[in-house]
């Protein structure tokens, strides 16, 4: 049998932007508030980190991995615990469009319910995203 931490589900949406629109937007922390609502409603710089005050995980640290020309959008979410969740993020060439594939990893102590409500957060700040982008 399995182990049910060890479960990842990956999460995509296709945008009408190209990868570097797409890619050059969701890279800056200051519009995370404006798609990943799932994550908070504001977000601070305090020295290197990033702090979402308004999160539903209550205040947490945000560390992104610098800006690059691979389309990666890897971010590391420290919650009030101090339990470090990485958040696997890729923007891709999808024809003149691009595709966002993110992975939800199960955390150990989650249950069937807690991993299904993560899923459909991230799904929906990703149809923000989309919807925010092709708009603009």
């Amino acid at each position: 049998m399995s182990d049910p931490s060890a479960e990842s589900r990956h999460l995509s949406v296709h945008i009408e932007r190209t990868v570097d629109e797409v890619h050059a937007y969701a890279s800056d922390p200051v519009n995370l508030p404006e798609w990943a609502r799932g994550l908070g409603g504001s977000i601070e710089r305090v020295g290197d980190r990033w702090v979402a005050d308004s999160s539903p995980l209550g205040r947490v640290l945000v560390t992104f991995v610098p800006r690059n020309e691979l389309g990666v959008l890897d971010h590391d979410v420290t919650l009030p615990s101090g339990e470090t969740v990485h958040n696997p993020v890729r923007v891709i060439a999808d024809g003149a469009g691009s595709e966002v594939v993110f992975t939800l990893r199960r955390r150990p102590e989650m249950s069937d319910a807690e991993f299904e409500r993560d899923a459909d957060m991230v799904a929906a700040d990703l149809r923000r995203l989309r919807e925010l982008l092709e708009s603009a």
